[in-house]
């Protein structure tokens, strides 16, 4: 709408107020460039002097300049406004990404440009890359990376200046390269504005403003677009420094985790400690050691001894195969001279070990990873069990010594009086009342002497017994009435123990220990019977030897013989006035025959075939096998020559 102007008379003054008036109307309600030609074409229609019309144009001029500041001024504050606007959202912003999105985004609508986009600077690679764009439709444009000096953007990162081209691909100014050309030129960009993002005399990156057409941008442009770029080059830089804050925090949390994790290895170590040396004080044993291990360190705990028997287990009581004791004891013994904890498969193994010598082996099972501290607790428990396994081998020395001792005495015939025996009896730890048995165990090799004496002497210490080593022979007086038994049975486990064959021949049972002299001779008759006999890796009495045990027997115990041998049918025959030894007699001389055994026995031979079917009766239906005839025989000529 327009303000109606009134006019003078041709012939009437000028007026310069009236004038002025309508400008400043037009002015105030900020009308446009071409309303302001209006008064000054009603004028000169109403026939106006030249003065008046000078006048107006003149009163035009100043008003329109006063219009295009008034403009500017409007402009220049909108976009303050827009960079205020901008720092509080940088501000409330910490993420770098973040950041340069608002960035390229204000700078794309406040310049009014088709794209915007920025790139930061790689001082390590020494390129500067694309980090954020706003209108780009070009995937290889967004993913460029650009040697710095090169192309535009390489240029002001360079130079550290602005720079403005209305002609990119036709642009002398700055170095081309295919790749940044190809990029540019698949997105189409003609004319584009590139300021640095300072900090100090640093530059981070290029803040861009781009047209895809020739469109080039005035220079208030260029410094509307360099503010924005020190905006984004504080608020950068700030979320470098935020992040590389909470980075460092990070890693000071992650120390501050390993260290308190440490101490409280360290502590729980300390702990495991001072419980594993109250053990050695209080008397404990390995089975006691390894509770601890396995309550700190959680998992199975193995203790194994040098020839890897398990000698106690804490936690799971599933027990190690023979491949995994192989296995621990190998890796024991290539560790021993060096010490530490060494894992196997799920398996940590930890020598029991004195500077010379491994006295076994802790292997605990468990997935889960030993740190140092936990390694250590393992290597402390081995170092204790050592110490329990020594204090324990030097108390049954001193006891073996004293047991010896007893043993060696009674084997030579030194016996004191009884009162005095009994007292001995009593500090090693035998029952005066109880009866025992006499072993002599002959080994294979010298080498096995050690052993064979150790093993004998832990055995005599578990049974209540004795045991000493007398050359090339074990003597042992064990609790028993069954010498045969007993001798096999260590003729077993000894043989186990010293991975060779043990013979062991027995005498007794033993009431009266002032016996333990002509027993020890028995035993060792018996044991060279053995020998001689090649029954290796057996034991035996002289009673089950047969007509041989009668022949090297100490009290040559002939009724004995006949009582085991003939007993039954000897009874029979005086209980019932029968001649069964007699029909025994002429069977055996007659070579088995029962018509030759009737005819001399004046008998029919069916009353043969009945009495040898009592005999079966009485003495076993192998009573005719080879051996037991052989012994039958014997016994009927002992009798007879008994009378």
């Amino acid at each position: 709408m327009t303000v109606p102007l009134t006019v003078q008379s041709p012939f009437a003054p000028p007026a310069p107020l009236a004038s002025s008036t309508v400008f400043l109307d037009l002015l105030a309600r900020e009308a446009a460039p071409a309303e302001f030609e209006e008064p000054v074409l009603s004028a000169r229609a109403a026939g106006a002097p030249p003065e008046t019309l000078a006048q107006l144009e003149a009163a035009k001029l100043t008003a329109l300049r006063v219009s295009a500041d008034l403009r500017r001024q409007a402009g220049r504050e909108a976009e303050l406004t827009a960079l205020f606007d901008l720092a509080g959202d940088l501000a409330a912003l910490r993420d770098l990404d973040a950041i340069l999105e608002t960035v390229v985004r204000r700078a794309r609508r406040l310049l009014n440009a088709d794209v915007a986009y920025v790139t930061l600077n790689d001082d390590e690679s020494g390129e500067t890359r694309m980090r954020m764009t706003d209108g780009s439709i070009s995937a290889a444009f967004r993913r460029l990376r650009v040697p710095l000096g090169d192309g535009l953007g390489g240029l002001v990162a360079q130079t550290a200046m602005p720079y403005s081209t209305d002609h990119y691909a036709a642009d002398p100014q700055f170095r081309h390269r295919a790749f940044i050309d190809a990029a540019v030129a698949e997105e189409a960009l003609v004319a584009i504005l590139g300021v640095p993002m300072r900090l100090g005399s640093r530059v981070v990156g290029v803040l861009y403003a781009a047209n895809r057409s020739q469109r080039p941008f005035a220079p208030e442009k260029a410094v509307l677009l360099g503010s924005l770029a020190a905006h984004a080059a504080l608020a950068v830089d700030n979320a470098r420094l935020l992040e590389r804050t909470r980075t460092a925090l990070a890693e000071q949390e992650e120390v501050n985790g390993r260290i308190r994790a440490r101490c409280a290895a360290i502590e729980r170590a300390a702990q495991a400690h001072d419980r594993m040396t109250a053990l050695v004080v209080r008397g404990g044993d390995a089975g006691d050691v390894a509770a601890v291990v396995t309550e700190v360190l959680g998992g199975a705990l193995h203790v194994l001894d040098a020839d890897g028997r398990c000698l106690a287990v804490s936690g799971d009581q599933v027990p190690l195969a023979e491949d995994e004791i192989s296995a621990a004891m190998a890796v024991a013994g290539s560790v021993h001279t060096r010490g530490g904890t060494t894992r196997h498969g799920d398996l940590w193994v930890t020598p029991i070990a004195t500077p010379g010598e491994v006295l076994g082996a802790l292997v605990l099972r468990t997935e889960a990873e030993l740190g140092d501290a936990d390694r250590r607790i393992l290597e402390r428990a081995a170092l204790v069990t050592a110490l329990l396994l020594l204090l324990r081998c030097s108390a049954a020395e001193a006891e073996a010594r004293v047991q010896g001792e007893l043993l060696d005495d009674l084997l030579d015939g030194r016996v004191e009086g009884s009162a005095a025996l009994e007292a001995r009896m009593r500090r090693a730890g035998l029952d005066a009342d109880a009866s025992y048995v006499m072993l002599s165990a002959r080994y294979t090799s010298p080498r096995h002497r050690g052993r064979a004496a150790f093993w004998a002497a832990a055995h005599a210490a578990a049974a209540h017994g004795l045991a000493a080593a007398r050359g090339e022979e074990v003597v042992l007086l064990l609790p028993g009435d069954a010498p045969g038994e007993t001798a096999r049975r260590v003729a077993k486990e000894l043989g186990a123990a010293l991975a060779a064959p043990v013979t062991v021949g027995a005498a007794g049972p033993i009431r009266d220990l002032t016996g333990v002299h002509a027993a020890h001779k028995e035993a060792r008759r018996c044991a060279d019977t053995l020998l001689a006999l090649d029954r290796l890796d057996d034991g035996a009495d002289a009673r089950e030897l047969g007509f041989v045990g009668l022949l090297i027997g100490t009290h040559r115990d002939a009724r004995g013989f006949l009582d085991s041998t003939l007993g039954p049918v000897l009874d029979y025959d005086t209980r019932r006035g029968t001649s069964l030894v007699r029909t025994l007699e002429t069977y055996f001389s007659s070579r088995c025959g029962l018509s030759k055994t009737a005819e001399r026995l004046h008998v029919h031979i069916n009353t043969v075939h009945q009495r040898l079917h009592r005999v079966s009766r009485l003495l076993g239906e192998d009573w005719q096998e080879p051996e037991r005839a052989l012994e039958i025989q014997l016994a009927l000529r002992l009798h007879r020559l008994r009378g």
